[in-house]
């Protein structure tokens, strides 16, 4: 938890917080997914925070853990490209995204079903009337804001090999993204009636893809959310680097009884230059924590040294 990036840690804890909330007020007549559930907008349960709130609350054990277990393996990795204010922004959006298609989709279904015509609602035996029978439309999950989040991944590092069960070789992750789009849209025209809100995963995707490109075609317009001080650091550390090369190259030149050629020393100069790329990008996978102790050793040398 300590090197989890701050954003995506403490999603991760109000999500299940929300979640233990949830059970416990539950067991005191209190249903919180009725409060804060998305419901269907001409409901009179619905509230605009709900677009919101509804991100933050699970149906169970399964729900949230693939949901969690998802945010943090591809949230961490996406939050440190980004930084915690793009993230978090991404997020939100994604998932306000997401509750937005799922108000059209259930819109389209009212219209359909002219359910406006009608006083009550035969709903599996019982009769309801249509006000109780549309407050029961109620979105819950962060599924829509977590499938942005694999969207996301799948364009970053759209050729990155993964190992998904129950698949026993790596699957690139374009290819995954691709083949959960297109079970979502399998299952949405086949299995509507499944209590899975397959639009709204797809209504997240969509918003992120929205967002990615947008960003992608005016990256002045992310800069309010400030620049990833992780990059800046590696930024700063290759300058560095590059720097003592070449004070130590132009301090050879002048001590060293034999010179350097200039193939010998763009060979040399090439080499140590493959080795902090790799050092710096194994820091951008994994986190400084991981690298060997000859490693941090490297670094720290060419930081004091420059």
């Amino acid at each position: 938890m300590n090197n989890m990036p701050v954003v995506t840690k403490n999603l991760l804890i109000v999500n299940f917080l929300a979640f233990i909330a949830t059970w416990v007020l539950q067991l005191r007549g209190i249903d919180l997914t009725s409060l804060l559930g998305l419901h269907f907008f001409l409901a009179s349960d619905f509230h605009v925070y709900q677009f919101v709130t509804y991100m933050f609350l699970h149906g169970g054990l399964t729900h949230i853990f693939f949901n969690m277990f998802a945010l943090w393996m591809f949230g961490s990795v996406i939050e440190r490209v980004w930084g915690p204010k793009k993230f978090l922004f991404y997020y939100i959006v994604c998932g306000i995204g997401a509750g937005f298609v799922q108000e059209i989709v259930q819109y389209a279904n009212y219209m359909v079903e002219d359910i406006a015509a009608y006083q009550y609602v035969n709903a599996g035996g019982v009769q309801l009337s249509t006000d109780a029978y549309i407050n029961l439309w109620t979105t819950i999950g962060a599924s829509g804001a977590v499938y942005a989040i694999l969207l996301a991944f799948g364009m970053i590092f759209p050729n990155e090999r993964l190992f998904i069960i129950p698949f026993p070789f790596p699957i690139k992750a374009k290819w995954l993204v691709i083949g959960y789009i297109a079970i979502e849209l399998f299952s949405a025209m086949s299995a509507p009636g499944d209590g899975v809100a397959h639009m709204a995963h797809l209504g997240g995707m969509l918003f992120g893809f929205l967002l990615i490109r947008y960003w992608q075609k005016h990256p002045d317009s992310s800069q309010h959310f400030g620049r990833n001080r992780g990059q800046e650091f590696f930024d700063n550390m290759k300058r560095r680097y590059e720097q003592r090369q070449q004070q130590s190259h132009m301090k050879a030149e002048h001590t060293n009884s034999r010179f350097e050629s200039d193939e010998e020393y763009n060979a040399r100069k090439h080499k140590n230059q493959e080795e902090i790329d790799a050092i710096l990008d194994k820091i951008r996978k994994s986190g400084y924590d991981s690298l060997t102790k000859e490693e941090k050793q490297k670094l720290f040398d060419q930081s004091r040294e420059s």
